[in-house]
Parts: structure tokens; sequence; C-alpha cells
């Protein structure tokens, strides 16, 4: 959801994203996942689908097979396809000024598109340091349990200065997805939470995914750990209020279920195929491509795969995905460091590890 890091890739988000081939074995996701904890994690799970065959790695202590966790900005994928499904019923248009269904509340020449993919130039609420909650333990224990409103996030991010013009270049920032959980309200007359649970997770019976209401993460789950400074003690982050993600991060669910999820929608499941085209269609962006709330990276052997990745106090979320969804690997990590540095080595070993399932 917050942290930004020098990507190998991510969106902004780092670590595990692998399409496993028909030769890769659980013994191969267990030393993988074994070497990401060995480079600073304290635990690690991995579930793979490899046309209909899975397999599941975990490492550290008492991380479940299958457990829950916070997604952090892969939620923006949820919403991405919700906002499409939106436009092929024709309720929207990705070229509307997003002024038409929301007046008022952010620069009148940006796009829904702007929203989807970046480029609105908006600046990032969640980087704001006077807002933060998040910049310190200190500040953590007193504002983990405060709830925003999405236009609370917004007015954080509107006393700062645009980045840039409207649709000029990719520009992560949180705000945008946090104004398209309003655009869908306005549209649909129904949070953004209830659109995605109505048209993706019952739909396609993701029994382990919820849209972040309360503080707890369900069990079983892993305990999520932050570092916020270097060298400084890990601090337990599992329980907060998920508000200040909003429809930029505040999912929670399991690898199977994001393996069901990515599948179904890479597979044409979800979004017809103009919409998942669009979505497909892709500006340079750190680490990669970025679509409309869906990214691409590049592997040393040619070609590439999609993901988003995600990140969220205690848990770091990384996925990769074949262009049909026939293959793919979600990583939760339960623990993340605040410092944009102290990751570093477990994200190379991530790069090591993708290179290596998907160029054998």
């Amino acid at each position: 959801m917050r942290r930004t890091l020098p990507v190998v890739p991510a969106l902004l988000p780092v670590l595990l994203l692998v399409v496993g081939c028909a030769g890769y074995q659980r013994g191969d996701l267990d030393d993988a996942v074994r070497r990401v904890r060995n480079a600073g994690a304290v635990g690690a799970q991995a579930m793979m689908a490899v046309d209909g065959r899975f397999i599941a790695a975990t490492s550290g202590p008492a991380v479940p097979e299958n457990g829950h966790f916070r997604i952090g900005s892969t939620t923006k994928t949820f919403v991405a396809t919700v906002v499409l499904q939106l436009r092929a019923e024709g309720r929207l248009r990705l070229e509307d000024p997003v002024a038409t269904h929301l007046p008022g509340v952010i620069p009148e020449q940006i796009t829904v598109t702007d929203l989807l993919r970046h480029t609105s130039g908006l600046p990032d609420y969640s980087q704001d340091p006077a807002w933060d909650p998040f910049a310190s333990a200190e500040d953590f224990a007193e504002r983990r349990f405060q709830h925003y409103t999405a236009r609370d996030l917004v007015e954080v991010a509107m006393r700062r200065p645009p980045r840039s013009e409207p649709g000029l270049a990719h520009q992560y920032s949180n705000t945008n997805y946090v104004v398209l959980g309003m655009l869908i309200e306005a549209v649909t007359g129904r949070g953004w939470q209830r659109e995605v649970r109505g048209r993706i997770i019952e739909p396609l019976g993701l029994t382990g995914t919820s849209t972040g209401e309360g503080t707890r993460v369900p069990e079983p789950h892993a305990r999520g750990f932050t570092r916020f400074e270097t060298g400084g003690p890990l601090v337990d982050t599992t329980r907060l209020d998920p508000s200040a993600g909003d429809a930029g991060g505040a999912i929670i669910s399991t690898p199977r279920d994001l393996l069901r999820f990515f599948a179904a929608l890479l597979g044409g499941e979800l979004l017809a195929p103009a919409e998942l085209a669009a979505m497909k269609s892709t500006v340079p962006a750190e680490g990669g491509r970025y679509g409309l709330g869906l990214a691409w990276s590049e592997l040393t052997c040619g070609g590439g795969y999609w993901r988003h990745g995600g990140s969220v106090p205690g848990y770091l979320t990384y996925e990769g995905f074949a262009d049909d969804g026939s293959r793919g690997v979600v990583l939760s990590v339960s623990s993340m460091s605040m410092d944009g540095f102290s990751d570093l080595e477990q994200d190379a070993a991530a790069q090591e590890l993708i290179d290596a399932a998907l160029c054998a």
C-alpha cells in the first residue's frame, strides 16, 4: 500500500513473482521460499498453480499453508476489474473526465484512464510525512486503529501540488485508486467493497477473501511484522484499521484465492476481450510496464509475465502469471521494512527465483 522501493521488479512492492513451468516441483519452491526467508524475511508462504496442479511451501515460525494475509496494492487489480466491467456495461467511459461523475474532487482534466494507469499526476497521500500513520513505531502505536474516509485521504493528497500534468507519464500514486473507489460508488450507488464482493469474490468462490472490514486478519494467518527504521526492532503490525489503504490496499486474501482470481482475470472470465485488452495496454513504468491496474515485467530469457504486488505494514505480496493465467505463483512475506533499503537482499533472491523458474 505505502512503501516505495527500488523495483526488482515490483509495483512498488517487491519480491517473489513466479510462473512455474511443468518441471518446477515442490522441492524447488521449498528451496526458493527458504532463500527468501534466509535473506531477511520473518516468514513466507507461496503457492503455485501449473495447469491445474497446485504446490505450496512455507518457511518460518507459525506460517500456515494457504494462510490469510493483507494483499496491499494487489487490491488495485480487483478495483480496476470492476471499473472495466462498468465500462463494458456502458456506465462509464475510460476517456471520461472523472469530474463528470465526481465534480470538484480532483482537477477536471483527469480521466478515468489516468487514474487506472497512474498517469493523473495526483500526489500520493501515503507519501505525505505530515499525515503518515506508519512513519514510526510511535505513530503506528498511536494511530493503528484510526479510521479514515476516502475523502479524508484525497484531502491529504490535494494539499500538495500535482506531480505532473495529467496524461504525461506513469507516476504511481495510491490516491488514484482511492478516487476510483469513490467513482465506483458514484456510478453504482454502492461502495467499492460491495461491488468487488458481488462481481468478483462471490462469483469466483473466493471464500478466503474479504474487503478489509475490521482490524483482524482471519485465521489461519502468520503474524505480520514491520521494521520502522534501519536497525530498529520488529513490531507486530498484524492488527490495524485498513481504511488507510481503502480501494488502493485494503483487501485480505489467500494464495489459493489470488491464484484463482488472476487465472479468471487473464483467462477471460471476468472481462470481455475488449476490456482485457485495455487492461493489458501498458506504458513504461518503474520495474517494467503498467496497464490499467495490471503490471508487466520482463524475464532475462525473453518474454515476461503479469503481476501487481502489494505492501502494507506487516505483509508483502508478490505474484506472477502467464499471459493466459494458466500458470502462476503467489507469495506472501510476513515482514517488511519501511526504510526502502533493508529488504533489497530478499528482493534480489526473489528476482533470481523468477528467472530460474521461468527460464529453465
